[in-house]
């Protein structure tokens, strides 16, 4: 008798917990309007970011094709970086 009332205890403690728990995700959980909204703040959702991320795409693979076709070897210049900037090597 004592198993039988220790294992009921213990379900509803066990049930009690995951009450309260799917009581607060319902609580936490945001509706379907706040979803859109945060879908639209997402960076990369503007027609604008897409279209540069498409060209940001293109340039780097445009010059990874370019690389691949020469049989010099780039990492050899002494100033590959080109004339301003970068650290001397």
């Amino acid at each position: 008798m004592g198993a039988f009332r220790k294992a009921l205890i213990v379900g509803a403690v066990l049930g009690a917990g995951a009450g309260v728990g799917s009581a607060l995700f319902v609580l936490v959980t945001p509706g379907e309007e706040r979803i859109q909204a945060m879908l639209k703040e997402m960076p990369g959702q503007d027609p604008r970011s897409r279209e540069e991320a498409a060209r940001n795409k293109q340039l780097v693979l445009a010059t990874l094709q370019e690389a691949a076709a020469t049989q010099e070897n780039l990492a050899g210049r002494k100033k590959w970086m080109g004339s301003g900037g970068g650290r001397p090597v």
